[in-house]
């Protein structure tokens, strides 16, 4: 099997956090740090901008998708809300996450907690070419649910 390529990507970490890292050698995501100083409630259905800290400079073709970690999604339903939330390549400004609490109890967030993932991932750009039909499929136009399965 053959290892994952590896791309250079620039940081400026203003935060008080290590740099993220994956942690097995087969990782997709790196994890992501709260950047604050005192523990913080997220209360029942509230949302707010977590600070990483950190501040990236991409390639032209590549994103950066920030996820919910599962951990903090299964024990106690905190997730990112815009999941995932994309991080594109002419943006210099610091990484924030979006957390929601969708559980029923209020959580306390501690400063330097793992709160998410960073996974990089190469897109394409598209040139859309317009016209007024398109070939046909088996599928067709049929949505969800269609194939039954």
């Amino acid at each position: 099997m053959e290892k994952n390529k590896r791309i250079e990507v620039k940081i400026v970490n203003k935060g008080r956090q290590a740099l993220p890292e994956y942690k097995t050698e087969q990782s997709a995501g790196m994890d992501l740090h709260a950047d604050i100083t005192e523990a913080m409630e997220l209360k029942p259905l509230e949302r707010r901008l977590i600070p990483t800290g950190l501040h990236i400079e991409l390639a032209a073709g590549i994103e950066a998708q920030v996820r919910s970690r599962s951990g903090l999604a299964l024990k106690f339903g905190i997730s990112v809300l815009n999941s995932p939330g994309t991080i594109d390549a002419d943006y210099r400004g610091e990484i924030g996450v979006i957390l929601i609490n969708l559980s029923s109890e209020a959580y306390t967030l501690q400063p330097g907690e793992r709160i998410a993932q960073l996974v990089l991932a190469r897109h394409e750009i598209v040139n859309w070419t317009e016209t007024l039909e398109l070939s046909s499929t088996e599928r067709g136009s049929g949505g969800f649910g269609s194939t039954n399965k």
